[in-house]
């Protein structure tokens, strides 16, 4: 074979890979190398996202927000004792009152409740009756409150709104329930989803619907100055009496939303402070721990203060929180530490004033700066 003719031959050997290149001029070009049989292929790189070729969005896979650190703590009292959806259907109808006969009485025979009762006969405090007065009973459903049920968990097991069931009722301010009393349960959805649907979880659910419900006769508990010995779930905490005077910054920084209507119209119920991770949130006043979690999506780590004369302190998208429900807390103490959770899009806080049911603009309350 001509010298020419065997540098052919090792050239087609060597693009056929069937021997090594033993000149480099002569060596095809470098290929990828394939996967070992035993370990998976390393995925492909993506590719840089444009203006002009966005990257695709990939369905089902949710956005990951920050963890919130919290103390060890009971499950929140909706769902420690979860309600059994077992209302007693009532249908509308005429009594007449027998002699001895209470409105407590006629309530617990018929199965509707005291308020509701009073309410249609416009009957006042005390309640006074007479022998052979007709009296008309409300039709509906009503849920009979056992101990440590909440308005929340009364209203998701039925699938109806709290505030459709506050409204039902004529409840007010405490918006305490008691253990044996009958709520009326408006009419849920029709389907299972809009059932689902109805059921939001936000502040003024928790403030109005958070609580268990009181024993007849019994004082709620007392709320406890540390953090080891708190009352649990499902107990009654007696609210904080004592005026909570000027309210105190939770923290130094610069207010980056501000209270009322937004650009889009959109009402904003507090003020936003972004401030470094990690800061330290103190409690704006003297105070009782309502709600220690992190159980309403948009806030994050949440901490909601009670105060007295009606007043309500709200803190979300904490990173760390240092108290739990049933504590008592002073003016000045460290409650949480600031993060980025919930929608936050930096690290912040979220800080509300409320009276009431009503928010008010922080910044009227706070000392100026």
């Amino acid at each position: 074979m001509t010298r020419r003719a065997a540098r052919s031959a090792a050239l087609l050997l060597v693009l056929a890979g069937c021997i090594p290149a033993a000149d480099p001029r002569l060596a095809p070009p470098p290929a990828a190398p394939a996967p070992a049989a035993d370990l998976p292929a390393e995925p492909l790189p993506e590719p840089e996202r444009t203006a002009e070729a966005p990257h695709p969005v990939r369905p089902s896979r949710p956005t990951r927000r920050p963890p919130v650190e919290q103390l060890a703590a009971p499950r929140p009292a909706w769902e420690a004792a979860p309600v059994t959806p077992d209302a007693r259907l009532v249908r509308t109808q005429d009594v007449v009152v027998r002699p001895g006969d209470t409105l407590s009485a006629i309530a617990e025979r018929t199965g509707a409740s005291i308020a509701a009762i009073a309410r249609r006969n416009t009957l006042p405090p005390p309640y006074t009756l007479r022998a052979g007065q007709r009296l008309v009973i409300p039709g509906g459903r009503y849920h009979r409150v056992d101990p440590g049920q909440t308005g929340i968990g009364i209203a998701r097991a039925y699938g109806v709104p709290w505030s459709e069931v506050v409204a039902a009722n004529d409840l007010r301010e405490p918006f305490v329930l008691v253990t044996g009393q009958r709520v009326l349960i408006p009419s849920p959805p029709a389907s299972a989803a809009a059932r689902a649907a109805a059921f939001t979880l936000d502040v003024d659910t928790i403030l109005t619907g958070g609580e268990p419900a009181v024993a007849s006769g019994r004082a709620p508990v007392r709320p406890v100055k540390g953090t080891t010995r708190v009352p649990a779930a499902t107990v009654p905490v007696a609210p904080p009496s004592a005026a909570p005077g000027r309210f105190s910054w939770p923290l130094t920084g610069r207010i980056v939303r501000r209270f009322g209507a937004g650009a889009s119209g959109e009402r904003f119920d507090g003020i936003e402070i972004a401030v470094p991770s990690g800061t330290e949130v103190k409690a704006a006043a003297a105070g009782t721990v309502a709600y220690a979690g992190d159980g309403i999506a948009a806030l994050g780590g949440l901490v909601i203060v009670k105060h007295g004369e009606n007043w309500t302190s709200i803190y979300g998208h904490a990173g760390k929180l240092l108290v739990r429900r049933g504590q008592a807390v002073t003016r000045g103490q460290v409650i949480a530490l600031s993060g980025a959770t919930g929608f936050a899009d930096q690290p912040e806080l979220h800080f509300e004033l409320r009276r009431g049911r009503s928010p008010v603009d922080p910044v009227t309350q706070l000392p100026r700066r």
